[in-house]
């Protein structure tokens, strides 16, 4: 049963980091919420932050490298971390929390490091709210995608632990 639940939670975070270089709309990524769904259901912690870094990466490789990839990749890291303090009690309710509030940070870190590094504002506070202003379109595609990546991963999770790996438990007892 666990060798299954675990080729199953791998699976599942490879497609959905690779459906990044499907088309979709801007900001609309699966990146949050592979992150928080490999910290809380990939039990050997290295493969939790190794697989989607892993993934993340060979999306890169397609879709291009950009300035912001350090500051992605660190935000990974910590959403995995995060995903691993979700894994000792998963609930819809903390996964919908825990991908709210990781998004709200992903927003705030990743315009943060456009406003500092790229050029495009003054570094003022004019440059910082024209920065953070111009950035809100985008925030709603990616809200949204972090929702319906985590609702996706998380709750097929969710029915495969009441359905198919309860049913493999009860099997092998037998």
């Amino acid at each position: 049963m666990f060798q299954s639940r675990f080729l199953t939670a791998i699976l599942m975070v490879l497609v959905a980091a690779f459906s990044r270089i499907l088309p979709h709309p801007p900001n609309f990524s699966p990146i949050l919420a592979v992150s928080l769904f490999s910290g809380a259901y990939l039990v050997d912690k290295r493969l939790a932050y190794l697989v989607p870094l892993a993934a993340m990466f060979v999306s890169d490789l397609f879709l291009g490298f950009h300035a912001l990839m350090p500051v992605i990749y660190l935000l990974m890291v910590l959403f995995v971390f995060l995903g691993t303090r979700l894994s000792k009690s998963v609930s819809a309710t903390k996964t919908l929390g825990f991908t709210l509030v990781s998004s709200v940070l992903f927003f705030f870190a990743t315009n943060l490091a456009v406003w500092l590094t790229s050029g495009m504002y003054s570094i003022d506070l004019t440059g910082f709210v024209s920065c953070f202003t111009l950035a809100l379109p985008f925030f709603q595609n990616s809200l949204l995608g972090d929702l319906v990546y985590s609702g996706i991963l998380f709750g097929a999770m969710m029915f495969l632990e009441r359905t198919v790996f309860k049913s493999s438990i009860a099997l092998s007892r037998v």
